[in-house]
Formats: structure tokens, sequence, C-alpha cells
């Protein structure tokens, strides 16, 4: 995927205060220093332009949400969308997946949303994919007992390997549909960019529920 550079995209992250500069330095920290609170943290590895999140933070301030983007350009879309808002339980992280148990503690994350990640196609390219075994190890070291990923894409031949994926982490299958939006699971379903395109296509959209044993 090739993305266009924003003129002054960084600047913007690195100015802002909705955007946690160093998450390096507030694993273990995030309830007490970021959200002053005790309530859940979820976060959404890959947020894009910020939709799916920004939605999920007005319907539920009970919950902390923090967006993790990797891409600056990207970023700082949603970014102005948080701008927008007087939302006290959003903020985001420029920084790579990989990074993860290095900006979290374990046990300090409830939830973690994929939405429409990047299919790595190329077979020598399948441990970047976020739902690849080598990430559920990494999303195992964060989450509390109990916590889950939850995953939505169009891309058939991804949600298989994914599928195969949560069995070879050690991991279960919650809830799982190769069409989301006919399926019973489609109540209260908030729809990301990506997603809003799509079933305006007539594309079906897989998803999946993935959780460790207690």
């Amino acid at each position: 995927m090739r993305l266009r550079n924003v003129r002054g995209s960084r600047e913007t992250i690195a100015a802002s205060p909705y955007v946690v500069q160093d998450g390096k330095e507030k694993k273990g920290l995030w309830n007490k220093e970021v959200f002053g609170n005790g309530n859940p943290i979820y976060l959404e590895v890959g947020m894009g332009k910020g939709k799916f999140l920004l939605e999920h933070a007005r319907l539920h301030p009970e919950v902390n949400y923090v967006g993790i983007e990797k891409y600056s350009s990207v970023l700082v879309r949603a970014l102005e969308k948080r701008q927008e808002t007087e939302l006290d339980n959003l903020y985001f992280l420029r920084m790579d997946a990989e990074e993860l148990p290095d900006c979290f503690a374990p046990g300090e994350v409830g939830r973690i949303y994929l939405n429409f990640s990047d299919p790595w196609p190329k077979e020598r390219h399948a441990k970047r994919r976020l739902t690849s075994k080598e990430f559920f190890r990494r999303y195992d070291q964060i989450l509390r007992p109990g916590g889950e990923v939850i995953f939505k894409t169009d891309n058939r031949a991804l949600f298989e390997f994914s599928l195969a994926q949560v069995a070879e982490a050690g991991w279960q299958v919650g809830a799982c549909t190769f069409d989301l939006h006919g399926s019973e699971y489609s109540e209260g379903n908030i729809m990301t960019e990506y997603e809003t395109k799509f079933a305006a296509e007539g594309r079906p959209i897989c998803m999946l529920t993935a959780y460790r044993d207690v």
C-alpha cells in the first residue's frame, strides 16, 4: 500500500495532546498517568483514520481506548476527527505493532481490535500479518486473563489463515462468521471506513473473536 505523504504530519502529531509521545514510558501506568481512572483499556491496532475507535469512545465512556497507527499520514487524519470531540477516554500512539509488549504491561489490556489489516499476501511476509501466531504471542503478553482479540476483514484468504493461526497459537475461536452483516453478530456492529465502502459494494465481511483459556 502506497501512502501519500501529508506535509507537516509528524510535527502535528508531536504537538498533539491526544498523542502519547513515548508509550514505553507509560508501560504499566496507562490507567494512572494517561486516563486517570481504573477503566478497562481497549486497543485498535492499525486504526486508520479513526472512525471506528471514535465511535466506540463516544458510545462507551466507561472504557479507555488507545489507537495504534504507524503511519503519520494516516494518524494525522484521525487527529483531525479527534480534535472535534471532547472525549477524555481516547488517545493515540504512533508506533509499530511489534512494539506492543514494550508499551503495555502484562494484563494491562482487555481487548484488541484488528480491522481490515494489511494482508501481506506474499508467503514470506506471513509473520507480518497482525493475525499471525507471532503477533498472537505479543497479544498474549499484554492481555488480561479472559481478554480477547476481535478481527474483521473482507479478505477470505487472510481470514482462513487467521483461523488456523489462532489454533496454532493455542488460542480459542469464539464468535466466527464469513458474513458479518448477514449474521447474528451484526447488531451493534460499528463499521470502519473500509467496511462502509466494502459493504456498499456487496462484499461479505468476515469476523472472528479469539481468546485465551483463563
